[in-house]
């Protein structure tokens, strides 16, 4: 447990742990603040954690460029080992530790099988081990460890005065950097030139074309004051700030065309659900009792998130931490804003393009979209939520282009083609003028498909065809009048599954599948039923290992084999589709026994609505898609079961 120095009054209504962790803060503060150089900075806190947490050891390890760990100070190991000992990216207790950014605690380190014995340390006569990530911005900086020589594993209390103190020292490290007399000074090229035309290839997640000049998204607030000795003024910052933040959200989600239904609507209403969390404000209050400013406790809050957020590479989790980031950094510009007089909207230029490597949901919406062209993000994919919000924004935008934003800088010109994923930088005068001549064909193409609306597609023999749109939001609805389609061909209701955090609801299905067909106008909506498996994986659903995941357990034998998930879905259906005439279509059908098995589940639905005396549906049709080979061989028994191909 921590211990409270003699010479440091109790203060009232604060627990001793906290206490505690106003000590350390303030006692690194001085020492920050003082005249020394860096080492004996470094050295002298090392000293001071030692002894306020009762530690035998205390030390710290810098990260390097290529991912080694170098000891750049240490109290109660070996002074000759710093600056002289390097651990491998991921080796030992220390290298888990900034690999898994994840604290490590252990009663008795020498018995794990990741320890690493490093004889230069002479720290074999040490048993109990605590190390925290040093975590700025997300990135791990380094390690902060302490140890003692008896068995025990170190208390929540220690692990999150660690945690704060690894937070501290992290803006010492960005602001103070360490020079290892045995490591090679960075040269401050990045060996780029920043003139010649860059070309990043990227994926399309919302489609259109942006010429432009680059505005750099970089949202994270810097917090300069760590500690506070007044935790009741900061927690009325701290309320005044959430107040507004909610005020703030709302005023954002229920303006304009985002206050239409549509899948944008669930994910904007999931972010402004993160924002009312009380488990989230409860955590940021007692950060603030412990010593800290309103901003320092939302960014240990996040620290503290991120590490106990799982570490798989899960699409679901991505999109959960990225909206926790984003909501963690619009609450830091409001906390800076009471001070400094400022605000959330973020001012353009014309034909801005906004570059960034990470964009929250709610974070594009700051910006004035009179001025917005363009967005290129460093992640991203079409079904993450701020590709859902730029869709239904209408802004071109490109995700996964890698590494963009160490290459440009603001003002730079730069062009989105967002049907091919093309992003170009510094572009020539040949290449605007080329893109300037795409844009040119595709206003002038448009124009002439604006011209065929309304038009019946007729071939020269007098052949009627159908021209259907696929959708799989509710925004895209509006390409319906735009286009002059004689309805949906394909409506994808998978995407809802996708992006929602749990499974949805049989009431939220009814609703999305009534607002579907009414923005249809009475043209019809073929919906396909759940096609998920292959690399659609709903994260809330165990995935299954398969060789050929693409035509195994997906679609209808997913379905089959979860009947409640498919009669749920068709439940919802039927219900939405009462007085309307409703096309059904059953995905990745590879022999005539499985649709006859779906159908019997859509008879089963069909009798339930009667019995409870629903208005059924004016008229069923049911049918496949032929996309699976082996169907192709079986279309004689198959096409007398359905309604349409």
């Amino acid at each position: 447990m921590v211990k409270r120095p003699i010479d440091d009054p109790p203060i009232a209504g604060i627990e001793p742990a906290h206490i505690s962790l106003r000590v350390m803060m303030r006692r690194l503060r001085e020492i920050m603040g003082g005249s020394d150089d860096g080492q004996s900075r470094l050295d002298k806190i090392v000293t001071q954690i030692a002894s306020l947490m009762v530690a035998e050891v205390c030390s710290i390890y810098l990260k390097r460029q290529d991912g080694q760990l170098e000891l750049i100070a240490t109290e109660g190991l070996n002074k000759s080992a710093v600056h002289s000992m390097f651990m491998k990216r991921g080796e030992g207790l220390v290298g888990r530790c900034a690999e898994l950014a994840l604290p490590v605690n252990e009663p008795d380190a020498q018995k794990h099988p990741a320890f690493s014995y490093r004889p230069e340390t002479g720290e074999e006569i040490y048993h109990s081990f605590l190390a925290v990530p040093i975590l700025r911005g997300g990135e791990v900086l380094g390690v902060l460890t302490v140890q003692n020589k008896t068995f025990r594993e170190y208390p929540e209390e220690d692990v999150e005065t660690l945690q704060s103190t690894a937070m501290v020292l992290a803006e010492h490290l960005l602001s103070n950097p360490i020079v290892s007399p045995n490591v090679p000074a960075a040269s401050n090229s990045d060996g780029r030139d920043r003139t010649r035309t860059l070309h990043v290839h990227g994926q399309p997640i919302a489609e259109g074309l942006a010429l432009g000049y680059v505005v750099l998204h970089e949202p994270r607030v810097v917090v300069t004051e760590l500690t506070s000795d007044d935790p009741d003024a900061e927690t009325k910052r701290l309320e005044t700030a959430l107040v507004e933040l909610k005020a703030t959200l709302d005023e954002l989600i229920d303006q304009g065309e985002l206050a239409r239904d549509g899948e944008h609507r669930d994910v904007l209403e999931a972010y402004r659900m993160f924002a009312k969390d009380r488990g989230w404000q409860r955590r940021l209050g007692e950060a603030i009792a412990s010593g800290l400013t309103a901003e320092a406790a939302v960014e240990r809050v996040l620290n503290q998130t991120r590490a106990r957020m799982p570490r798989q590479n899960d699409p679901y989790w991505r999109e959960r931490m990225r909206e926790i980031e984003d909501l963690s950094d619009r609450l830091l510009r409001v906390l800076v804003a009471q001070k400094d007089g400022g605000g959330l909207k973020k001012e353009l230029p014309e034909d801005a393009v906004i570059v960034a490597r990470t964009m929250g949901t709610a974070d594009l919406l700051d910006y004035d979209r009179s001025k917005l062209r363009g967005l290129v993000i460093e992640d991203g994919s079409g079904q993450s939520h701020v590709a859902i919000v730029a869709r239904a924004l209408g802004i071109a935008a490109v995700g996964q282009a890698r590494g963009l934003m160490d290459q440009v800088d603001r003002g730079n010109a730069i062009i989105v083609d967002a049907e091919s994923g093309e992003v170009y930088v510094r572009p020539g005068t040949e290449l605007v003028d080329a893109y300037k001549g795409k844009a040119r064909f595709r206003a002038r193409r448009q124009s002439k498909y604006q011209a065929l609306v309304g038009q019946p597609g007729v071939t020269r023999d007098g052949q009627r065809i159908e021209l259907m749109l696929n959708a799989g939001l509710q925004v895209e609805l509006s390409h319906l009048a735009a286009s002059g389609a004689d309805g949906v061909g394909l409506y994808r209701t998978e995407l809802q599954f996708m992006i929602a955090s749990s499974l949805p609801r049989l009431d939220r299905q009814t609703e999305v599948y009534r607002s579907v067909l009414a923005g249809a106008g009475g043209k019809p909506v073929v919906f396909r039923t759940l096609d998920i498996g292959g690399d659609k994986v709903l994260p809330y659903m165990q995935p299954v290992e398969e060789e050929n995941p693409a035509l195994g357990w997906r679609g209808v034998r997913m379905s089959l084999d979860r009947p409640a998930l498919l009669r749920t879905q068709l439940r919802a259906l039927i219900r939405a589709g009462a007085g309307h005439e409703l096309h059904i279509m059953i995905p990745m059908v590879s022999e005539p026994a499985e649709f006859t098995s779906a159908r019997a589940l859509v008879e089963k639905e069909l009798e339930l609505a009667q019995k409870r005396g629903q208005e059924p549906p004016r008229k069923l049709h049911l049918g496949l898609m032929i996309e699976v080979p082996s169907l192709l061989f079986d279309l004689e028994n198959m096409l007398p079961l359905v309604d349409f191909v």
